[in-house]
């Protein structure tokens, strides 16, 4: 098979193995990103690899997740990240310049460029025909190091758009009815590629939208064909020699098809509390709402915004409803200011926040106690928003204007004429001196806080194990379930002994003391196991307080390789029965020095049962669990040469 975009871009940048869908490749990575939450750790593990400068074309470190500085703590993160890049190579973007996927997209990424980075959302610059993955921030290290990222070769979706997008229907809508219709692990071990005569009537921010939220379905990426649309894009952002143009070969081969007719969308909303949840808001008509957040780096866009202040202008919004607004970047911010749109949205009653990712990830902007959030976000997973019980729901910055104005959902037929869909202004304000670009001779010293915690030593896996199960798990548990965001926790990234206080505490608040009392264990869980944010800290906190195997109906994509980056098994139940048998606290025994790459093997219960598990593990990733995890098999290596 040959042609598709996706794997002539892979093609290019081939290090290792072969093009075949569920084989171990390696691949050559152009530019990575960090964000502060996933960020400090990465750089402590670059740290840790001894070079003195990253080796990729362009390494990028931002922040924009943990900009509340209540104490030290995320302050000397942030001034420990700024004096890493300088020390390192790498350009420094400061606290409130803006979300580092609408930052990147604006400033940095470009056609047929791979490009991975600590956070899931990433994937944001296919947008802009990049291929940009999400992964953990151990990948994002050795990829600055110069060392491949190693995957499994995905198989290549063509996800066909036919028409034009018509009345109050947006972008948000086509990818919240693709997540309706395919399920939030509906594209684990694939590629979305976007094709078709309906990509022309989308613009770059818009199918950004699209490709960002690809990580909802588990995706290892998606992306748009570079055109005319992305060279208008880059010249208006005065990148113009950034542009090729890439489209899939004439007549190339896809593993799967989707089609989706974009004359048909109608905006929609995601239900609480996952975003496939998806209903028609017409639907929900009369649904009382408590507040309304528009932002994110899904839909923080000049184009967004815009259309929110045109649908606010000289109106007020409800009286019992808060409205937050969020924008992208200081580029978009300035482009509302020259307007006088910023105007607009502040007489409306709506709250301007930073340039950040804020409310997103429960970084302030909570809602009340049992209330209704109507948020423009990409996740609404239970206690993401900072409030347990509150019910969050997914929809477009249009439907989420319309909602600020009418105190409740209202059907699109009473919201009357729909806005004009705006691109970019034609002179857009350069923001790329507000960038920390490296020094020509790098300042040796780097600032720690007492905040930043030396990276914790694993031991090898031993051949023999016996481990409880700590906890058992439902399907679909998110990063968010293992590892809550939120002020408090997110300031302690850079701390691993002080975040593994919080691994399961909105399921479980006795899983620490337990898991500390059996010193080792395991975690039983259902289908697509780790789904949501790339946060490493969910696996390299467990293996802190000993967790040596994950046992799961499936996993999500970056959280098994995070699991095994920091030396833990996943292994996949072969009888999904077996689940419900299985409890907490049964011990169960395993052989691991008998595990062969890509043989089923067998756990043993206390009461001499087997229970047999499908080894899907390569050659190489049961070399690095048997290390303790990948920092140990670099280090070793390098002892060795």
């Amino acid at each position: 098979m040959s042609g598709n975009l996706t794997r002539k871009i892979i093609e290019e940048h081939l290090v290792s193995g072969k093009m075949v869908p569920g084989g171990e490749i390696g691949i050559r990575i152009d530019q990575t990103l960090t964000q502060d939450a996933t960020g400090t750790m990465a750089c402590l593990q670059f740290e840790a690899l001894g070079l003195p400068r990253v080796r990729t074309e362009l390494s990028v470190s931002y922040v924009d997740h943990n900009t509340l500085q209540m104490g030290f703590r995320n302050p000397d993160d942030h001034r420990y990240l700024r004096s890493v890049a300088a020390k390192f190579g790498m350009i420094f973007s400061p606290a409130g310049t803006g979300i580092c996927h609408q930052l990147h997209l604006e400033n940095f990424a470009a056609p047929g460029k791979t490009l991975i980075g600590s956070d899931s959302h990433t994937p944001t610059a296919g947008g802009i025909g990049s291929l940009a993955i999400g992964a953990g921030g151990l990948s994002v290290a050795l990829a600055m190091a110069g060392e491949p990222y190693i995957l499994n070769m995905p198989r290549v979706v063509r996800v066909h758009l036919e028409g034009r997008l018509t009345g109050h229907a947006g972008a948000k809508d086509i990818i919240l009815h693709i997540l309706e219709r395919l399920s939030v692990k509906g594209g684990t071990g694939k590629v979305l590629e976007y094709t078709g005569p309906g990509t022309a009537d989308l613009s770059v921010p818009e199918r950004a939208t699209i490709t960002n939220m690809g990580a909802e379905l588990g995706a290892t990426t998606s992306i748009f064909p570079a055109d005319s649309t992305t060279r208008e894009f880059l010249r208006l952002m005065n990148r113009e020699q950034d542009f090729q143009e890439l489209h899939p070969d004439p007549g190339a081969e896809y593993d799967e098809e989707l089609f989706v007719d974009l004359s048909a969308i109608v905006p929609m909303a995601a239900r609480p509390h996952m975003p496939d949840l998806g209903i028609r808001v017409d639907e929900l008509d009369g649904l009382r709402v408590d507040q309304v957040a528009i932002g994110s780096c899904t839909n923080s866009s000049y184009a967004d915004l815009k259309n929110t202040a045109l649908i606010l202008k000289g109106r007020r919004i409800a009286p019992d409803i808060e409205l937050l607004i969020s924008p992208g970047s200081k580029q978009v911010f300035k482009m509302l200011t020259r307007e006088g749109l910023l105007e607009d949205l502040m007489d409306s009653g709506a709250r301007i926040l930073e340039c950040a990712c804020g409310p997103c990830i429960g970084m302030g902007g909570s809602p009340v106690s049992r209330g209704v959030s109507v948020r423009t976000f990409n996740r609404n997973f239970e206690g993401r928003s900072g409030t347990q019980d509150a019910r969050v729901y997914l929809v477009s910055p249009v439907t989420a204007a319309h909602t600020a104005l009418n105190g409740c959902f209202r059907s699109p037929k009473f919201w009357g004429e729909p806005q004009p869909r705006f691109g970019l202004p034609e002179n857009v304000p350069d923001i790329r001196d507000l960038f920390v670009f490296p020094p020509e001779e790098p300042p040796q010293e780097i600032y720690r806080g007492p905040n930043i915690v030396p990276l914790p030593r694993f031991d090898p896996l031993p051949a023999k194990l016996r481990l409880p199960v700590l906890i058992k798990c439902s399907d679909n548990i998110s990063t968010d379930h293992i590892l809550p965001g939120g002020a408090q926790v997110t300031s302690l990234r850079s701390n691993i002994p002080a975040i593994s206080e919080f691994i399961f505490s909105r399921l479980d608040p006795d899983f620490v003391s337990r898991a500390q009392k059996a010193g080792r264990g395991m975690v039983l869980a259902g289908e697509n196991y780790g789904q949501g944010s790339s946060r490493e800290h969910a696996a390299l906190a467990p293996r802190y307080l000993g967790v040596r195997a994950v046992l799961a109906r499936s996993f999500a994509r970056i959280h098994r390789a995070n699991l095994i980056n920091f030396g833990i098994l996943p292994l996949i139940l072969d009888d999904p029965s077996d689940y419900d048998r299985l409890r907490q606290d049964q011990v169960l025994e395993l052989d691991a020095g008998s595990f062969k790459p890509g043989q089923a093997a067998h756990l043993i219960s206390e009461k001499n049962e087997p229970v047999k598990v499908q080894n899907d593990l390569t050659r190489a990733e049961l070399e690095i669990i048997f290390h303790g995890g990948l920092l140990n098999l670099v280090r070793n290596k390098k002892k060795d040469a």
